[in-house]
């Protein structure tokens, strides 16, 4: 879950920072070109992937969904990643027919050191536009997201993702895009 207390992040100048931006960056522009498959290779193989359902509460009850053990729009792992990558490649996507005209818009990004040297925590803001055909208003979807990425050499993989949308209600007709 995302961890609200004032932490220092790495500075903006560092190259594990540069790198994480450069990663986040790179990954937007593969989801917005619908580069499915080559997406998936940005994956670690023990990835989690997940989108807890928001609950608004008040001041006293406001844990959140995924430290309760609530439910999630999704949780997935690599496997149900590529099963979802095949079927939107496919003639029975209905949901993404027309396709959607997506732009991640990834900013606020801060990266933090871990226990584990080949690994970095990153919080990001994701703003994401998504437009459907001609006759459907535009929908955007404002979230948070904690990743975990690790270094794969000189590279890094998406080893865990959280994220957590600002609104309770989300006003989009279904969730087959990537955040």
């Amino acid at each position: 879950m995302v961890d609200r207390k004032l932490e220092r992040s790495l500075p903006y100048d560092d190259p594990r920072h540069l790198a994480a931006a450069h990663f986040l960056v790179e990954e937007a522009a593969l989801l917005d070109g619908r580069h499915w498959h080559d997406w998936l290779e940005l994956l670690a193989d023990d990835i989690r992937y997940v989108m807890p359902v928001r609950v608004t509460m008040g001041l006293r009850g406001a844990v959140a969904a995924s430290e309760r053990g609530g439910m999630a729009h999704f949780d997935e792992d690599r496997h149900s990643l590529g099963k979802r990558v095949e079927r939107l490649t496919t003639e029975h996507a209905w949901t993404e027919d027309p396709p959607s005209r997506t732009r991640h818009l990834v900013t606020n990004i801060r990266t933090f050191a871990t226990v584990s040297p080949d690994e970095l925590r990153v919080e990001s803001a994701l703003l994401l536009f998504r437009s459907r055909g001609d006759t459907r208003p535009p929908e955007i979807v404002c979230a948070g997201r904690v990743d975990r990425l690790r270094r794969n050499g000189v590279d890094y993989t998406l080893a865990e993702r959280l994220i957590e949308v600002d609104e309770s209600v989300l006003r989009t007709q279904n969730l087959a895009i990537f955040l």
